[in-house]
């Protein structure tokens, strides 16, 4: 049976499956085809794309003809491609032979196939070509015995690490490095380290320096930290690059928590790099020594340390967190809560509100603040807070309110709102309103709350309850909004026309649309404005807009308008909108401009529908 034998060829196979017709066809009969190509007089392309296919269904069959274009330069690229591919030893054996007979690009590549193919029999031929004189196939050499990695290639390898000549050290060092890693994947990592090690200690290029030494510290382990320390400690910043990968990956037992005990070590400008390191390995056992660093030290290493407690943190930091929260550096206390919010356990919560009834001063303050933050179901306390005699903790539990009141709630923002026991909390009240109802679930009913107390509001908050209408959206909301436009009083007039223009959704059209044509709106213009404003940008089926788009044209009172209509109607061709265009070229002052939308309107559609009829009306 035929596998696939490399990932690589995965969509080429699949491809090919799916475009098979049934019956099914064996692999001999789609094979020989395949190999008959191979072995005519085809054009190199042809046979080119024939070793593709042979990647797919090539068997022991078709590497005879496959090995036939080893030597050509031009074919020797492709037949490599199928005989990596296939499944069985006469691929390995054609490889080797042809390893033998080959020279320059054509036997590198070989070689470089036989390294794919990890081909065991293959490696006394690799240390002859190793030993040989052209140093470009003693590197491929050199590299394919790294991939191969058994015994003998490695016992080779290191051996040519101290004494092969210059220009081929790099890639004998790159295959100890091959080596090194099968040791540590088989399980032999004491092996693997001083393997690591002999490349570290070569005289080889500083990128085989690179790759030795974090391969020597992951197969280390947690030995490797003193090692990986050395790094972060060094002036070059490739190396301390090296170190802080190596701390992101290394595995086993107690290494985060080595790592963060071996942070002292570590000189202070890196010191939050391997902070941040730390953090992208996501182990929970750093939790205490990351909390020992937030709570003491440098002010920007306990910064770093807050950041990771937001992610790694749990129910168990809350003491600890909730002192760095309370502390006078403003920078620290922020970072703290802003853990504190972010900490995904739902332990937090309960602990937090635990708290608050013995809290004083800059504790309950941040805890009032986190209950808004965290949005924790505790309306009590904080409706206990905003009645405190205390102005700031009125003012953070009245935010923290905003944050999570329900629907019964909003009536005490709404009486903070109208007449505060308090007035400096009046605009902190308008704030949390705000807040609470455009997250509110139910915002029919909450829009409906709000619209109530418009009659009651002062002056100086109706703007802002428009605006919370506005952002509400909804049928009460608009409605409301609405009325206010349509009321006598000319600064609300002025405040909701204005919002309706920003409305986010179609339904505001008729409204706008009844301002733009009151016969004594002062907002006329405005409200005509905001009503193309929808026409133009929201989606809305063709004959609601081409219907809309007329109305506009019919409200509007100015040349400026009625050319933003001609751009929509432009803008959205149809044959509607080519009879708006007409007709509005009977107007002497647009005609020009009326014109030249309907022309351009004809060219758009004149291939789907019959308009030489329309056209004809166009005043010429």
């Amino acid at each position: 049976m035929f596998t696939i034998r490399y990932p690589q060829l995965a969509i080429i196979f699949l491809v090919a499956v799916s475009s098979l017709s049934f019956p099914v066809t064996s692999v001999a009969e789609e094979e020989q085809p395949l190999i008959d190509v191979l072995q005519s007089n085809a054009p190199q392309q042809e046979k080119a794309l024939t070793c593709k296919k042979l990647a797919i269904w090539g068997t022991a069959r078709a590497v005879p003809a496959l090995a036939a274009l080893l030597p050509d330069p031009e074919l020797t690229s492709w037949a490599r491609i199928a005989l990596e591919a296939i499944p069985d030893s006469a691929a390995d054996e054609a490889l080797r032979e042809a390893m033998a007979e080959l020279a320059g690009r054509p036997l590198i590549g070989v070689i470089n196939s036989i390294g794919v193919r990890r081909d065991t029999l293959a490696v006394e031929g690799l240390i002859g070509h190793l030993k040989g004189s052209d140093s470009a196939v003693a590197a491929a050499a050199a590299v394919a015995l790294g991939h191969i990695g058994n015994e003998k290639a490695t016992t080779t390898l290191r051996r040519a690490l101290a004494d092969s000549p210059q220009e081929v050290r790099s890639a004998v060092a790159e295959g100890c490095i091959l080596c090194a890693e099968k040791l540590l994947a088989d399980g032999h990592a004491d092996a693997s380290a001083a393997l690591y090690d002999e490349v570290r200690a070569a005289k080889v290029p500083k990128q085989r320096v690179v790759e030795a030494t974090r391969g020597a510290i992951l197969a280390r382990a947690a030995k490797g930290i003193p090692l990986l320390v050395e790094q972060l400690k060094s002036s070059d910043h490739v190396m301390v690059s090296v170190g802080l990968m190596a701390a992101r990956e290394l595995s086993g037992p107690s290494v985060s928590k080595k790592l963060m005990a071996a942070l002292g070590e570590v000189p202070a400008k890196q010191q939050t790099l391997l902070i941040l390191a730390m953090a992208d390995r996501g182990d929970a056992e750093t939790v205490p020594a990351m909390l020992e660093v937030a709570t003491r030290g440098p002010v920007a290493l306990r910064i770093a340390a807050l950041e990771v407690l937001k992610d790694l943190g749990n129910a168990s930091c809350v003491t600890a967190l909730l002192s760095v929260a309370t502390e006078k550096d403003k920078h620290l206390a922020k970072a703290a809560v802003a853990a504190l919010k972010a900490i995904p356990d739902e332990g937090v919560d309960a602990d937090l509100v635990a708290r608050l009834a013995d809290a004083k001063n800059a504790e309950r303050l941040a805890l009032l603040e986190l209950i808004g933050l965290r949005r924790i179901d505790a309306v009590p306390p904080l409706l206990a807070a905003v009645d405190d005699a205390d102005a700031e903790v009125r003012s953070v539990a009245l935010v923290a309110l905003g944050e999570v009141a329900k629907l019964d709630n909003v009536a005490v923002l709404i009486a903070r709102v109208l007449s505060p026991p308090h007035p400096e909390d009046s605009e902190v009240a308008l704030k949390s309103l705000q807040a609470a109802c455009v997250r509110m679930p139910d915002r029919e009913a909450c829009a409906k709350k709000l619209a109530k107390a418009m009659d009651k509001a002062p002056a100086s908050a109706k703007d802002a309850i428009l605006e919370t209408l506005t952002a509400m959206g909804g049928a009460n909301a608009l409605q409301a909004v609405g009325a206010a436009a349509n009321s006598k009083d000319a600064h609300l007039q002025d405040t909701a026309t204005r919002l309706l223009g920003s409305w986010m959704t179609i339904d505001a059209g008729p409204v706008l649309l009844k301002l733009a044509t009151a016969s004594d709106g002062r907002y006329r213009v405005r409200a005509l404005r905001g009503y193309l404003r929808l026409v133009r940008q929201f989606l809305m089926p063709d004959a609601q807009r081409a219907a809309m788009t007329r109305r506009a044209w019919e409200a509007a009172e100015r040349d400026v308008e009625r050319k933003l209509v001609l751009q929509i109607a432009q803008r959205y061709p149809s044959v509607d909108m080519l009879r708006l265009t007409i007709d509005a070229a009977k107007n002497p002052v647009l005609k020009k401009e009326a014109t030249a939308a309907a022309n351009s309107i004809a060219k758009k559609i004149g291939d789907q529908v019959d308009i030489k009829p329309l056209m004809k009306q166009l005043p010429q």
